[in-house]
């Protein structure tokens, strides 16, 4: 099941979006509890500025009541009847740790507690009725400005802040319970741990059926895929969306069914082919020799007559393996051209010369004019098969006491050389096809064995086939009733 593309995809999508989700969570986690730290602590200065500034004002308070009773013209001197028994010079002051008191005493703020201690850490007023947290908040150390304190219940976040009223320095302590913001956040994580399940188990089924729709076209290429075989090679994938990357990837195997199915015709094209030319030399062979078996009585001359006949078609069957040998290696891709330096003239000479015997039989003329040095990398036994095959047809197929022409000249990085006869031409109905396997023109390539003309359809395709190892072409230049002209072009040095 795990083996399955639709699963890992699926996997894989719900693992990214877990840790999209998850990441996502824990950053709104983090910023909405910062932000309510900060927003806590923002409240806790707050109201600790303002009772710092309530302190101040009381204390200028303070100092004004003092000098109206020192003040001996003030009418707040004017006491009751019951108030002459006091001292005179003797006024009463109050302090300011009795203003603290009152003013602390006097603040309501909801959710938050406040405790004053003097330089000594004497606690002079509260509204903390946490003994822990009172404890806690006498032992904290006066440079600390927030800080989180341990209560009997809860956990409080403090603000402490030192300032100096009358010359003395009093620490004030403003404290909120954090329980509030707990709450808050437990409840954020409870979300977090259904939310995030379900959203996972969403995600996930709805990967898999997205990954299982996407592939659909591919389940169906591949049922599709298995039932062609090499009796219905013409069939095709379905080709449902041509512009995405499914419809190109059923494009691209379409392609190499057509290939595949070309391919396989021509093999059988080549087997029926081989198998027929085989056949029929073998067939002579074996009615020659049976005729000259069953009659005893024989001369020389219809022995060797039978003998010849053998002979010419061993010779044939001996061409068509070797030129059948050469195609089955090169189709395999075990024939390796050997690339060495040599000389593209020696090469013309040298098969001229070959031929020269050939021609000579059936009165043509070659023309040939020995070209300047012509140094080229190539495999030398190749080109040799390449021009003599170019030169035994332009022999066979040419007119009595025709001519052959054999030009080579030198074109900027490559060699041209052109291959030129007297002969019949080729039709026009022919010229696409003779470069093919086993393919002969019905008027220029016969079977029967006159004038020498024992080809079987091969030798132009070898011939191309060299011509491209060496990264060159060969191709038909002109075929009509003044004869044909081949053209071939070779690169000077291989890259």
């Amino acid at each position: 099941m795990l083996n399955s593309i639709r699963a890992q995809l699926t996997l894989w999508y719900m693992g990214i979006m877990a840790l999209v989700i998850i990441a996502s969570a824990a950053a709104i986690y983090l910023l909405v509890a910062r932000n309510l730290s900060r927003t806590v602590d923002e409240n806790l200065t707050e109201i600790g500025q303002s009772i710092e500034a309530n302190l101040h004002n009381e204390e200028a308070d303070l100092v004004a009541e003092r000098l109206m009773l020192l003040d001996p013209n003030s009418k707040e001197r004017d006491e009751p009847e019951e108030d002459e028994q006091k001292k005179p010079n003797e006024p009463e002051f109050q302090t300011i740790e009795d203003a603290i008191s009152e003013e602390i005493s006097d603040l309501r703020f909801r959710a938050y507690g406040f405790t004053v201690l003097d330089q000594n850490g004497k606690l002079i007023a509260a509204t903390v009725a946490d003994i822990k947290l009172l404890d806690a908040l006498e032992k904290l150390p006066e440079t600390s400005s927030f800080a989180d304190v341990a209560g009997v219940d809860t956990v409080f976040r403090v603000h402490r802040r030192t300032f100096i009223l009358e010359g003395k320095p009093f620490r004030l302590s403003v404290t909120r319970s954090t329980a509030e913001q707990t709450d808050f956040l437990s409840s954020l994580r409870k979300v977090f741990s259904i939310s995030i399940p379900v959203a996972l188990l969403l995600t996930g089924l709805s990967g898999y059926f997205l990954v299982r729709r996407s592939l659909a076209p591919v389940v169906s290429m591949s049922e599709q895929a298995a039932k062609i075989g090499s009796s219905n090679l013409n069939e095709r994938l379905p080709v449902k969306k041509e512009n995405d990357e499914l419809g190109e990837l059923a494009h691209a195997f379409n392609a190499l069914l057509s290939r595949l199915e070309s391919s396989f015709e021509q093999q059988k094209r080549f087997m029926a082919d081989a198998s027929h030319e085989l056949r029929t030399p073998l067939a002579i062979v074996r009615g020659e020799a049976e005729v000259a078996l069953l009659k005893e009585d024989r001369t020389a001359d219809e022995y060797r007559e039978s003998l010849s006949i053998v002979h010419d078609e061993s010779r044939r069957l001996s061409k068509i393996v070797e030129d059948l040998f050469i195609l089955a290696r090169a189709d395999s891709g075990q024939l390796k051209p050997q690339f060495e330096p040599v000389y593209l003239d020696e090469i013309l000479a040298e098969c001229v010369r070959a031929v020269a015997t050939l021609a000579e039989k059936r009165d043509i003329t070659i023309e040939f004019l020995p070209a300047a040095e012509m140094p080229i990398i190539c495999d030398e036994m190749l080109l040799h098969r390449l021009f003599l095959n170019l030169l035994d047809n332009a022999i066979k197929y040419n007119r009595e006491g025709g001519t052959v022409s054999i030009a080579a000249e030198s074109a900027e990085n490559n060699y041209a050389v052109t291959v030129s006869d007297t002969g019949l031409g080729i039709a026009s109905e022919d010229k696409a096809r003779i470069f093919d396997r086993f393919y002969r023109a019905d008027k220029a390539r016969s079977r029967d064995n006159t004038n020498g003309k024992h080809g079987v359809g091969l030798g132009l395709a070898i011939a191309a086939w060299i011509a491209y190892v060496h990264s060159g072409t060969l191709r038909l230049a002109r075929s009509d009733s003044e004869g044909s002209q081949f053209f071939i072009e070779l690169p000077i040095n291989r890259s």
